[in-house]
């Protein structure tokens, strides 16, 4: 299966563009707890129809010392429900990856995805703030490739993100069978590409 990566970045905070108000009313909030329980269903409630395999076989351990690495998680809910979350991972280099974005199919198209981001983003940029062991934010990159959304791309060039990079390739880990949904024997759900999904894992 050939899949097409696209590496994309801002390299100010002025590049971020604001997302229209979405259709619901959604808090974003900072997950400031360490929880590999809560972590990997978020992990798979959003990207068990898009790919996301590399991390089903990760033990409660590989979580806790993955959250423990500085690893900020910022979620959306709608009337206390997830929404969907952002997931950034900083480097001692004053860089911020959003390393995986994305929302659960019932929040999909409903302008959720473009607000996240757009909030996801701005922490990311922050986030020294809230890390003062951490060199000031000079960049914020991603990557998303052909197996996510179709609108996905779009929902990042939206927000002011830029294509540094294109790849063509055939990832190792790429789960060629049907998407396996949330859980073992759930399956794939319907899910519509109207609204923002997440970065390629």
């Amino acid at each position: 299966m050939d899949v097409t990566t696209w590496y994309l970045e801002q390299t100010s905070r002025s590049d971020l563009l604001a997302a229209k108000p979405p259709e619901l009313e959604v808090d974003i909030v900072r997950a400031e707890v360490v929880s590999p329980e809560f972590s990997r269903f978020l992990n798979t409630a959003v990207g068990g129809d898009w790919h996301w395999t590399e991390r089903l076989p990760w033990t409660w351990q590989q979580w806790e010392d993955w959250l423990d690495g500085g690893v900020e998680t910022w979620v959306a809910y709608h009337r206390g429900t997830p929404a969907g979350y952002v997931e950034l991972l900083p480097d001692d280099d004053g860089a911020v990856e959003i390393a995986y974005f994305g929302l659960l199919p019932w929040a999909v198209g409903k302008g959720v995805g473009g607000k996240l981001l757009e909030v996801g983003t701005a922490r990311a940029w922050d986030l020294a703030e809230r890390q003062p062991d951490r060199k000031p934010t000079r960049r914020v990159w991603l990557h998303t490739c052909s197996l996510d959304s179709p609108a996905a791309l779009a929902n990042y060039r939206s927000r002011g993100f830029r294509v540094f990079d294109s790849r063509l390739n055939v990832p190792e880990d790429t789960y060629e069978g049907p998407t396996p949904g949330p859980w073992p024997g759930a399956g794939p759900r319907r899910r519509s590409v109207s609204d923002a999904s997440p970065a390629c894992g």
